[in-house]
């Protein structure tokens, strides 16, 4: 499923292309997760802000509608879900010239623009588009309220990040993925931080040292910036929102190795399954 890495890699692929449209339409095709909130005509005439991201949302700021004042203002909160992507089909460049091509069985949301139709494909339909008031107001602020501190945050020390592990009596790859202590380390990116830092996957968070803490904190930093500056990771469905794949996978240390030599000391990569995923992770460099 998209992590925080492609996420961001979506964010920053729309939101140039945004700068400056305005809303035309909005096309609705099967239900998502969670309703729009709006009736989609309640989004035309709105100038499109910035788009800022939360752990694994998308918020794009919409502005008031035509003749309406500030308090009119909101925006979209968006999700991937399990498999989606957001494409965008720019008005007149060399692959869409003029307008996208009609939307498929698994194209659930347009947003049509004065400067092309941002598209959500999404197989599974557990992504979601929702029409929020503000970040801080419900239905947005719930969902948000619930994520961890965000991975780049300067608020995020080793300190508190250590404090935060040591309310956990679980394995600590499981609390990676919970996004309790911090969001985005999804299960490739947590394989790889918890290899980098030499940790066994499967000790306990409250048992985790502050040096371990810290060299974990940073190794996790390290993951996710390569991650995004190699484009995410593409192993089934992600695309950025030009069609590009992610480019991580290729040279993953650990994940999805299993049987392969480690490539620090050369003993073979084991899988294990934890929380219904799977945990690649070699026995000899990562400790307990």
């Amino acid at each position: 499923m998209p992590e925080l890495p492609e996420v961001e890699v979506t964010r920053r692929s729309i939101e140039a292309p945004l700068a400056g449209a305005v809303v035309q339409a909005v096309v609705l095709g099967k239900p998502l997760r969670w309703p729009l909130g709006c009736a989609p005509g309640q989004l035309a005439g709105r100038a499109v802000g910035p788009v800022s991201r939360r752990g694994k949302y998308l918020w794009m700021a919409l502005g008031p509608r035509p003749g309406q004042g500030p308090d009119d203002a909101g925006g979209l909160l968006l999700h991937l879900g399990m498999s989606g992507s957001l494409g965008f089909h720019a008005l007149g460049s060399t692959s869409s010239p003029s307008s996208p091509p009609p939307p498929g069985p698994h194209d659930h949301f347009d947003l049509v623009t004065t400067q092309g139709t941002l598209r959500l494909h999404d197989p599974r339909r557990f992504g979601a588009v929702v029409w929020s008031a503000s970040m801080d107001l419900p239905p947005a602020a719930p969902l948000l309220a619930r994520l961890g501190p965000e991975p780049f945050d300067a608020a995020l020390t080793p300190l508190s990040f250590h404090a935060r592990l040591h309310t956990h009596r679980t394995a600590l790859k499981n609390v990676l993925l919970s996004g309790q202590a911090v969001v985005g380390a999804g299960n490739i990116y947590a394989c790889e931080a918890l290899f980098q830092a030499g940790i066994d996957p499967r000790m306990r968070a409250d048992r985790l040292s502050r040096p371990r803490a810290a060299r974990l904190l940073q190794a996790v930093r390290d993951t996710l910036a390569r991650a995004t500056a190699m484009g995410g990771s593409t192993l089934r469905d992600f695309r950025d929102a030009h069609g590009m794949n992610g480019e991580f996978q290729a040279e993953a240390a650990v994940y999805g190795r299993e049987g392969q030599p480690c490539p620090r000391c050369a003993t073979s990569i084991r899988r294990i399954v934890q929380g219904q995923r799977a945990t690649y992770f070699c026995p000899s460099c990562q400790k307990r």
